[in-house]
């Protein structure tokens, strides 16, 4: 087999496939690997989306909120999708540099479609790049596929994903959904006749200054046709808000027009409303010979007249001169809001990086300076956010309680985490795979990783222990002492602290380990000694 087409492979399997969680059993989330997340409209209910072995599934949590405040899991259920060849999540997330591309777009609509995210389907290659429309979830009974037909003139498309649906709004007061398409402009899927469901696409026409019917025998003219790659309705006055490939424009009673001077020819790969006061919040991104530009803007409040750029704040509130969003590389995955404050997801392109960033009125403030001067604006491992290091992928708001909304964030290995306190403390849930006490059986989550990546090391003792954890290769020729003498409590789940009980596919001199198993030994002062596996893919991989 060619190396390109191996590691092809493996990204797949990586992203979803039979390598990553065949070890866990779910028990409480359809899986670790969470790519979504959003509300489910009753108090304290939230959707996950994931993707386990080759099947992708939904699981619909519970919860409430303890008297001391923290976040108490009540019920959960799962289900999995009707198809195992169609997904919610598609193959590049990890891989592609395009702003639109690297975020799963959710949404809520109420009783009528329920949560709405986008499908795709296996190319000629195996590889979920092709999409084929939107799943509409109603409860676990009712997983439904919306297929939705391309018209011919996406054949002169370079790449299917071009045409991906990256962006979703739905009109409650005349049962539509709208669904930004890329390439192909913008769809509505009406759903208020009695007769049944209809689609349109329409496409910009910047000459007209509307939006035109695009017929399937039509032909694609990207200049007076731009791209869409989101789409919103303002919470206040129900205006159609389009972020495009030349700008921001909005349709109202009064017609269409671009509504930013100062955006007016940017190509526009996100936007956001929500909050008190209202806050618009808008990504730019696009691609410069090997780099990605990309910029942050904001409209603050009613007396703002137009979008300006995010202020990044050191820890004494000084305005940075660099441009921090540009310079970090990052894409926006999702924005949530409560009260005053916007938590900006995001990522940075071509790496592991990610987080949220919290602004308020003046911007985005660094929460530490670090011992070289560097500031931290993103929340993320370090603030508590997660227990591990991983790669956030999707955040929402949700209602937790009557009169207090929650903070929910989904992560690639790590499952979910969820706060009741604005991102003041977080409650982690995870697959807890079944562990006996006294290290009489071990767990490695994910049991297969690339050197850098982190397999958790989990294990129980049943009461409180100094702990040696060591990794062997196949001819038991120790490489790795990950802690010596560490103590660990007794836990009814799991003893392992995920901070330090981790092997990152490397060896005592920090160098990254050959392709093949490793045994990773666990032993208490007590004389238990348990083992378990895991897999590394070798440096060539990384």
């Amino acid at each position: 087999m060619k190396l390109g087409k191996m590691k092809n492979m493996i990204t797949s399997l990586l992203v979803g496939g039979t390598l990553c969680t065949n070890a866990l059993a779910g028990e409480t989330l359809f899986s670790n690997y969470v790519f979504a997340v959003g509300p489910a409209g009753g108090d304290g209910a939230l959707w996950t989306f994931s993707r386990d072995n080759t099947y992708s599934g939904m699981t619909l949590l519970n919860f409430r909120v303890a008297d001391n405040g923290s976040v108490v899991t009540e019920s959960t259920k799962k289900a999995q999708v009707l198809t195992d060849t169609l997904t919610a999540v598609q193959d590049g997330i990890f891989e592609d540099e395009l702003a639109e591309r690297r975020r799963l777009p959710v949404v809520y609509t109420g009783s009528k479609l329920g949560l709405v995210m986008p499908m795709f389907a296996m190319d000629k290659n195996d590889r979920y790049l092709q999409p084929a429309g939107f799943y509409t979830i109603l409860d676990l009974n009712n997983l439904i596929e919306n297929p939705v037909e391309v018209p011919t003139a996406a054949s002169d498309v370079e790449k299917p994903m071009q045409y991906t649906m990256s962006g979703f709004a739905y009109d409650s007061t005349s049962k539509r959904l709208w669904a930004a398409r890329g390439a192909l402009g913008l769809m509505v899927h009406d759903v208020s006749s009695k007769k049944g469901a209809t689609d349109t696409t329409f496409v910009l026409n910047l000459k007209a200054g509307a939006l035109e019917v695009f017929k399937d025998n039509g032909e694609l003219d990207l200049e007076n046709n731009p791209e869409v790659f989101d789409v919103r309705l303002h919470p206040e006055t129900g205006e159609l808000w389009l972020a495009t490939a030349k700008g921001i424009w909005v349709k109202s009673s009064s017609g269409l027009k671009n509504v930013s001077k100062n955006l007016k020819d940017s190509r526009v790969t996100g936007l956001w409303m929500g909050g008190s006061p209202l806050q618009i919040i808008a990504e730019t991104a696009y691609k410069k010979d090997d780099n990605v530009v990309g910029g942050l803007w904001r409209m603050y409040g009613e007396k703002a007249s137009d979008f300006a750029k995010v202020d990044f704040l050191d820890t004494a509130g000084k305005v940075q001169k660099k441009d921090i969003y540009d310079e970090a590389d990052y894409t926006v995955g999702d924005v949530a809001f409560i009260g005053k404050t916007a938590f900006v997801l995001v990522r940075a392109v071509g790496g592991s990086i990610s987080g949220y960033l919290k602004l308020d009125s003046l911007g985005a403030k660094a929460w530490e300076q670090d011992e070289d001067g560097k500031n931290q604006w993103l929340y993320g491992y370090e603030t508590g956010a997660t227990d591990r290091k991983s790669i956030i992928t999707s955040m929402c708001a949700f209602p937790i309680s009557k009169n207090r909304t929650g903070l929910a964030i989904a992560t690639y290995g790590n499952g979910v985490s969820v706060s009741a306190d604005s991102g003041a403390t977080w409650n982690v849930v995870l697959n807890r795979a079944k562990l006996d006490n006294n290290l009489g059986s071990i767990r490695m989550v994910p049991s297969v990783i690339t050197p850098g990546d982190e397999a958790l090391v989990s294990y129980k003792v049943g009461r409180e222990s100094k702990i040696t954890i060591e990794v062997f290769s196949y001819d038991m020729r120790k490489v790795r002492t990950i802690v010596k003498d560490a103590v660990r409590n007794a836990d009814a789940v799991r003893s392992t602290n995920p901070k330090e009980d981790f092997w990152d596919g490397r060896d005592d001199h920090g160098k990254d380990c050959t392709m093949g198993v490793y045994y990773i030994r666990v032993k208490d002062n007590h004389g238990h000694i348990g083992w378990g596996k895991a897999m590394t893919l070798g440096g060539n991989f990384r």
